[in-house]
């Protein structure tokens, strides 16, 4: 009786267990199968992206302290040039006339900005003349190791960042000799540069980077001396415990991901000045990184989220005729997972529940194709002026080096445009930004390329051209920009350097800073003008 009473309990239990559906026990393996795909999916897209992202950002980095360093070589070498002339002209002045003295260094300090001040210095070290004038200087002896040193010399000196001895100041001193028609020493003529002050740094670097979301760079001395930091505090800390200050210090050059000082991961690149033995370093911290792939996926879950969600209420429904579909499908999903995305062109179905299934998928891959594709397309164009960003620029450069083909490169830069952000406010100068990109694009040729550098700056790639080809089309664009009507009430100008491929380099760098000299000396000229590099080189 007992055993019969068990029997029985049994096969109700049995019984209980067969009324779980068909559609309950496939909608769940289909449900559990796609979340699991999804989440493979997303490790492997995190895994991969976040590496891809951080390779290009040291490389962008390591560029952009190339970049900077070559300016710095060669803001340096004009200024020894400079100094050189200045050398000869004082070498042939009566140093008794003070006056005159006076008179010639004010205006060559205030015909340039190179320098903070300038003195003249006799053989004997005494101070003969100084800009702007200080009677507490002239008529001493120079009490500055640096000062000494180049008398000493009696060459063209680079000093190292020290403080001044009396007034406390972190300075680099600048200085030529001077000789007079028989070669016998005179003195000499020295340039000096606040380094906490505003100075020719601040104007030359003071803009670069705004764009790089907690991205900065600095500038450090042969000693590992901060010459520049955003921070104007930091100036002159000795930072060459810095993992990548001391690779600089020991003659490297490169990329590295490291620790700083105060414990934040960072992406570096460095790069030595050759002109001054310093080292340029820029760098991002490893956190935004981060931040954007976090975006990146965020959005990837919001764009499939829904269409999933949809995939599977619908697999529920229809789940007890759909076994087989259900294969196929998963396959597709997987696929996509691998990163094979062109979608398949699906036999309609025998049954309407499977054959609406399949057409949902479908649809929900191609919106997930769509918005990765944009997000590609994001990356590649700049937000405001809708031209291609840097990125895109340094590629299609690149690839055009790879293939051989002859190229010019038109850099281009808006005229005294801080004082537009200045006046008319930050939105007015993005208005005027937009305006002069749509100008560039409707100057070029549909096979160029046109791209955003940063800030003010814009860089014209124009194909099988060569340096005649390429002046008259960047002067094109610099009178229809200078001959059209601003979105603010005042003429805006240009100015535009240019180089050619392989005429003047086969290095992307090298061309990109030779037409970024020949745009320096179109600045210099009185700017609104067009420079190449071939008439810069005359």
């Amino acid at each position: 009786m007992i055993s019969q009473n068990a029997a029985s309990r049994f096969r109700g239990k049995i019984r209980r267990f067969k009324k779980i559906s068909l559609t309950a026990l496939l909608g769940g393996l289909v449900t559990i199968s796609v979340l699991m795909t999804l989440t493979i999916m997303f490790i492997s897209s995190y895994t991969s992206q976040k590496q891809s992202l951080i390779n290009t950002t040291l490389s962008l980095n390591y560029s952009n302290a190339v970049q900077m360093s070559n300016t710095l070589d060669a803001l340096f070498k004009s200024m020894q040039n400079n100094l050189a002339h200045d050398a000869r002209y004082f070498a042939d002045l009566d140093y008794s006339d003070s006056r005159k003295l006076n008179s010639a260094l004010d205006l060559i300090k205030n015909s340039s900005n190179y320098f903070n001040s300038m003195t003249l210095v006799d053989s004997d070290g005494l101070v003969l003349s100084i800009s702007p004038y200080s009677a507490d200087s002239v008529g001493y002896h120079v009490s500055s190791e640096a000062a000494k040193t180049a008398l000493r010399l009696q060459e063209p000196y680079i000093s190292e960042a020290y403080k001044t001895p009396r007034k406390k100041r972190r300075i680099v001193f600048v200085s030529e000799p001077v000789f007079d028609a028989h070669g016998k020493f005179k003195g000499m003529i020295g340039g000096n540069i606040y380094l906490q002050d505003q100075n020719i740094l601040n104007l030359l670097f003071g803009s670069q980077m705004k764009t790089s979301q907690g991205s900065h760079f600095f500038i450090v001395d042969s000693k590992g001396t901060l010459i520049y930091h955003p921070d104007t505090a930091r100036i002159g800390e000795n930072i060459s415990r810095n993992t990548v200050v001391s690779k600089l210090l020991n003659n490297e050059k490169g990329k590295a991901q490291y620790r700083n000082l105060a414990g934040v991961d960072s992406l570096a690149g460095y790069y030595k000045v050759p002109t001054t033995d310093w080292g340029v370093v820029v760098v991002s911290p490893t956190q935004t990184v981060y931040d954007q792939l976090n975006h990146q996926i965020g959005l990837l879950i919001l764009y499939t989220s829904v269409p999933f969600l949809l995939l599977t209420l619908i697999v529920i429904r229809v789940a007890r005729q759909l076994a087989r579909p259900f294969v196929s499908l998963t396959d597709l999903v997987q696929q996509v997972d691998q990163g094979r995305v062109d979608l398949p062109i699906m036999k309609p179905h025998w049954n309407r529940e499977a054959d609406l299934l399949n057409r949902t998928v479908l649809s929900a891959l191609a919106n997930f194709r769509k918005q990765r594709e944009q997000l590609t397309y994001d990356a590649r164009t700049d937000v405001l002026t809708g031209m291609t960003n840097r990125r895109t620029f340094e590629e299609v450069i690149q690839n055009w080096l790879d293939e051989g083909i002859r190229f010019s490169i038109v850099v281009l830069d808006i005229d005294r445009f801080k004082s537009i952000n200045d006046t008319y406010g930050h939105h007015a100068g993005d208005e005027v930004l937009k305006h002069i990109a749509n100008l560039i694009r409707l100057s070029v040729r549909p096979e160029d390329v046109s791209s955003r550098f940063g800030g003010e700056e814009f860089v014209v790639l124009l194909r099988d051209a060569d340096t005649k080809e390429a002046y008259q089309i960047a002067e094109n664009i610099r009178v229809s920009v200078a001959g059209s009507v601003m979105p603010v009430d005042r003429q805006v100008t240009i100015s535009a350097g240019i180089a050619e491929h392989p005429l003047h380099s086969s290095s992307a760098s090298e061309l990109f800073h030779l037409a970024d000299t020949a745009l320096y000396r179109a600045k210099e000229e009185g700017r609104n003008r067009t420079v190449t590099i071939k008439a810069l080189r005359k």
